[in-house]
């Protein structure tokens, strides 16, 4: 597993366009590597606002040879504005060419799958078959809560415990809604490179307590660890409590 390295921003615009960069950097490397390549995407106002500046600045990726997947996911009807994909897609995904078979998407509460228990067992189809055959995700986007969460993976809750299965169901979540499909500890650190992208002073306690060694069940955030580089990335406020 990777040490964690930390760049840190003036302001948050630079922080998400530094981030923007970073996802089509890895991309591409991934992508002329291996000839594709996997990502791994979050909600958030960093996480889709980085989705924002790709579609201004795309570089060179290859959009029918990428997949997607997303950490976690709301377990909502489909169309709901709060769902991780449906602001994604706006975002970015319906204004590139990337192929409908490669967006690996967690079902709607009024799909076919309605008990989200399921709905996580579909999903961790997706992501197995994905990872038997490519090995791991090329990179893991990740934002952070005040409270050190990451993907739905909340403090001392049974998600952030799991060591074994790669995606969750979890139907008590301390944030709205309660009901969510997560991938797990496990499931990210199947990922070549993990990049957090953290902003704000609420979460600048959280930030120094996970790179100081916090445990993943008191800081869910401590256990996002990429196989080859895990990248904190972030603005000045949410780097405070950093050594300078």
């Amino acid at each position: 597993m990777s040490k964690p390295a930390v760049e840190t921003f003036t302001d948050t615009d630079q922080l998400v366009q530094a981030a923007a960069a970073r996802f089509v950097a890895d991309v591409v490397e991934a992508q002329r590597l291996r000839g594709s390549a996997s990502v791994v995407l979050t909600g958030g106002g960093t996480g889709i606002g980085l989705l924002e500046w790709v579609r201004r600045a795309p570089g060179d990726i290859d959009w029918g040879q990428l997949d997607i997947f997303w950490g976690d996911e709301r377990f909502l009807p489909a169309g709901d504005p709060e769902r991780n994909e449906l602001q994604a897609r706006q975002a970015l995904l319906d204004h590139v060419p990337v192929d409908p078979s490669r967006v690996h998407t967690v079902e709607t509460s009024d799909g076919e799958y309605v008990d989200p228990v399921e709905a996580a067992g579909m999903y961790s189809a997706a992501v197995h078959a994905h990872l038997a055959e490519h090995g791991a995700f090329d990179l893991h986007l990740l934002g952070m809560g005040g409270e050190g969460h990451i993907n739905s993976l909340f403090p001392h809750t049974d998600a952030v415990r799991e060591n074994h299965e790669l995606v969750v169901a979890v139907t008590d979540s301390p944030k709205p809604p309660a009901v969510r499909v997560t991938l797990t500890l496990p499931a990210i650190q199947r990922s070549r490179n993990v990049v957090l992208v953290v902003s704000g002073e609420a979460k600048a306690a959280a930030v120094a307590a996970a790179l100081n060694g916090a445990s993943p069940l008191d800081i869910p955030a401590a256990g996002a660890i990429g196989a080859e580089s895990t990248t904190w990335l972030l603005d000045e406020s949410a780097a405070a409590d950093l050594p300078r």
